[in-house]
C-alpha cells in the first residue's frame, strides 16, 4: 500500500484531473465566490454612472488570452447594458477585435439594443500611445468612421462624442503593458476614469495604480472574471472555469500529499 502512494501511476493522475475539471463544466455545478474589494470598485464604477453615459472598452488583448479574459468582457457588457449605458468599443491589438465584435453584437441582441444608439465599435487603429493622447483632443482624428466604414457623424451616439470629456469611464483589458499607457496618458494628462481588467499574470501590476487613486478599480484574472458575473448574477465562463480549476488544484494537492505520505512511510519502515 505505501509503495502504491509513492508510485501512482501518472495516467490515473492525468484521468482524475481530468474528470475534475471536464465534470464541472457539464453539471454546472460551482463553488461558492467571493467577491474582493478591487472587483467590487470596478463594478461600483459602472454602476453609478447615470443612464446613457458612455463607456469605452478597449480591447487590449488576444486568442491566447481569451479564456481568461472573454468572460470579464461578456460580464461588463452585459452590466453596461442594464444599466442601459451607450457602449463605445475599440482594439488596440488587432486579434482582439474579432473577440470584441462577437462579444459586443451578442450581448447587445441579448438586450435588444440598437447599433449606432446604444453602442458603437470603432475598430482597431495602429499607434497605440499616439491614438490614446489622439482620442484627448477629438476622437475623429483617428477614428472617423467605425469598423465598417460608417462616419461617426452618421451614427447618433456618436455625433456629441469628441474626447475623454464626453466619455465617462474606460474600461482596459490587458493581456500586457497597454494598461500602463491608458493609466499615463488618458488618466494623468486628461483625467478620465480607467477600470482595469487584466490576465492573473497583468493583475499585480496594477495595484499601485489602484493604491495611488490612478484607477477605479481592478479585475483580475479568471477570478476577476467569476466575481465580476456574481455581482451582475449572469453566472458564465468565469464561475464555472474557477470551479473546474480550483477542483484540479484539490486533486493536484491531494495527490502530492499522497505521494509525500507513501515516500517518508517507505525510507522511514527501511531505516
Amino acid at each position: 500500500m505505501l509503495k502504491k502512494l509513492a508510485n501512482i501511476d501518472r495516467k490515473y493522475i492525468y484521468i482524475i484531473i481530468a474528470l475534475c475539471i471536464i465534470i464541472p463544466f457539464l453539471t454546472g455545478k460551482v463553488l461558492p465566490i467571493r467577491v474582493s474589494t478591487p472587483v467590487q470598485r470596478a463594478y461600483d464604477s459602472m454602476e453609478n454612472l447615470p443612464e446613457c453615459s458612455r463607456v469605452l472598452f478597449s480591447i487590449d488583448y488576444d486568442p491566447a488570452s481569451q479564456p481568461e479574459l472573454q468572460p470579464m468582457l461578456l460580464a461588463l457588457l452585459r452590466h453596461a447594458f442594464n444599466r442601459n449605458l451607450q457602449v463605445i468599443m475599440m482594439c488596440q491589438w488587432p486579434l482582439g477585435f474579432p473577440l470584441g465584435q462577437d462579444a459586443l453584437f451578442g450581448v447587445a441582441k441579448e438586450y435588444n439594443k440598437k447599433y449606432g444608439v446604444d453602442y458603437v465599435n470603432i475598430g482597431y487603429r495602429p499607434g497605440v500611445s499616439a491614438v490614446m493622447l489622439g482620442i484627448g483632443r477629438e476622437i475623429r482624428d483617428f477614428f472617423a468612421s467605425d469598423y465598417a466604414g460608417t462616419p461617426l457623424d452618421s451614427l447618433e451616439m456618436m455625433q456629441t462624442v469628441h474626447n475623454y470629456g464626453d466619455i465617462a469611464l474606460l474600461i482596459g483589458l490587458e493581456a500586457g503593458a497597454t494598461g500602463d499607457f491608458w493609466v499615463r496618458l488618458a488618466g494623468a494628462q486628461f483625467g478620465q476614469k480607467i477600470v482595469l481588467g487584466g490576465t492573473a499574470v497583468c493583475a499585480p501590476d496594477m495595484y499601485p495604480y489602484l493604491q495611488a487613486g490612478q484607477i477605479e478599480g481592478i479585475i483580475g484574472g479568471l477570478k476577476g472574471a467569476a466575481e465580476y458575473e456574481k455581482l451582475v448574477e449572469h453566472p458564465g465562463g468565469g464561475i464555472v472555469g474557477m470551479t473546474a480549476q480550483s477542483v484540479g488544484h484539490i486533486a493536484i494537492i491531494i495527490f502530492i500529499i499522497l505521494g509525500n505520505i507513501g515516500y517518508f512511510a517507505i525510507r522511514r519502515k527501511g531505516k
